[in-house]
């Protein structure tokens, strides 16, 4: 009896611990497979992760590739055509002032103010920087600027002892339907200017430095395109301080000149007219008015005239086509202030040592032209030179 309780309890025994040992290689292999899942898993998702990640690589490595490509062809599409600018306007200028004979500067054919504010700064400092004597230099222009170019220019032909106004106009006008107000290449008219110049002095060759050089390498600056350092690099500002040998009429001791026309800054609307004959009549109550109306169509330009103004000094009389801005050069130098359209003889005004006042309703196109008037004015120590919208104007009171 003994013997089979021991026999069954060896038996349990035996049982219990081969399904002891049982149970645990089964946790054991459970565990096992389990762990073989989660680094399988962990492996896939490495894999994935990794992958993932090489996309994104890839993706940025592109991306920045995409973006150096475009920086680098921006880079050249604004770098190259400005070298090139330069390159092509040195090398002409370089051609015009070699050797010893005459050079003519223009013909300028184009605005007033692109004349003052651009032109003659830019042919001062072709003459510097390439050493050129002013007994070789003849300026050709119109209205009897040849003191502007003091300093630079020992000759001056007249273009209206050339031309009589009447053709001078047409063929201008011509000029600008053909291509542009903007002397951008030389045309027929241009050299047909330049062939009765030299006829009328006697040269028969002379070098030309043409406008064209100059509206090339500025004309992105105008356009927004180029920094004011493109203007910088071409110019040299100086007060004009030469004194036109021409009549004048009987002027008061203190004045204010007055010169407005009109043009995409100021349109020649009723209201500007209205507002702009208050204005003159409220500096009249305080100063004498010499009004620079010309009464010349010699461009596209035409001035406000203000009529039946007591007290309005006017130019009447002493006007030609020959004399006209040499004649408002001297009246404005002798002005206590100017004030006027914003553009034209208003760019003039500060290196004459006037005090400015620049009128516009629209300064659409007046931006650039008012940033280099700024610094021009500042690195010559000009008068004061105040632009304002003939809106805010109108509420103020003249100082």
């Amino acid at each position: 009896m003994s013997f089979t309780i021991a026999a069954q309890n060896l038996a349990r025994v035996v049982w219990n611990r081969t399904a002891k040992l049982y149970r645990r290689g089964r946790h054991w292999t459970l565990r096992r497979q389990k762990d073989v899942r989660e680094t399988r898993k962990h492996a896939r998702a490495q894999a994935k992760l990794g992958g993932e990640r090489g996309r994104d690589a890839a993706q940025i490595a592109y991306a920045g590739v995409v973006r150096t490509s475009r920086y680098w062809d921006r880079l050249r599409r604004r770098t190259w055509p400005a070298i090139s600018r330069d390159v092509s306007a040195r090398r002409a200028l370089r051609a015009a002032a070699a050797g010893s004979g005459p050079i003519v500067l223009g013909p300028w054919l184009s605005e007033v103010g692109y004349e003052a504010l651009y032109w003659v700064p830019f042919v001062r400092w072709f003459t510097r920087q390439y050493d050129v004597d002013p007994d070789r230099i003849v300026t050709v222009s119109r209205g009897g600027v040849a003191p502007w170019y003091a300093g630079i220019s020992s000759r001056y032909v007249e273009q209206f002892d050339l031309f009589s106004p009447e053709e001078f106009a047409a063929r201008n006008e011509a000029r600008r339907a053909d291509a542009d107000q903007k002397q951008l290449a030389l045309s027929g008219f241009d050299e047909e200017i330049l062939s009765r110049a030299r006829a009328s002095l006697g040269i028969d060759r002379a070098a030309v430095c043409h406008p064209s050089t100059m509206f090339r390498l500025m004309r992105q600056f105008w356009l927004g395109n180029d920094s004011l350092q493109t203007v910088l690099e071409y110019t040299e500002y100086e007060p004009i301080a030469a004194i036109a040998d021409v009549a004048l009429p009987r002027l008061p001791d203190q004045f204010v000149a007055v010169k407005f026309y009109t043009g995409r800054a100021l349109m020649d609307t009723p209201e500007h007219r209205q507002q702009l004959r208050r204005l003159v009549e409220r500096i009249g109550r305080r100063y004498p008015v010499v009004a620079l109306n010309t009464n010349l169509s010699l461009d596209e330009h035409a001035d406000y005239v203000f009529q039946d103004m007591p007290g309005l000094v006017t130019l009447d009389g002493w006007l030609t086509p020959q004399n006209n801005l040499a004649v408002q050069t001297e009246v404005i130098r002798r002005a206590t202030r100017f004030v006027g359209t914003c553009g034209s003889l208003a760019w003039l005004a500060p290196m004459l040592g006037t005090d400015t006042l620049a009128i516009y309703a629209d300064d659409h196109f007046l931006t650039p032209h008012l940033y280099a008037a700024k610094h021009a004015y500042a690195s010559m120590d000009a008068a004061r030179f105040t632009p304002m919208d003939l809106a805010v104007l109108s509420t103020l009171d003249l100082e």
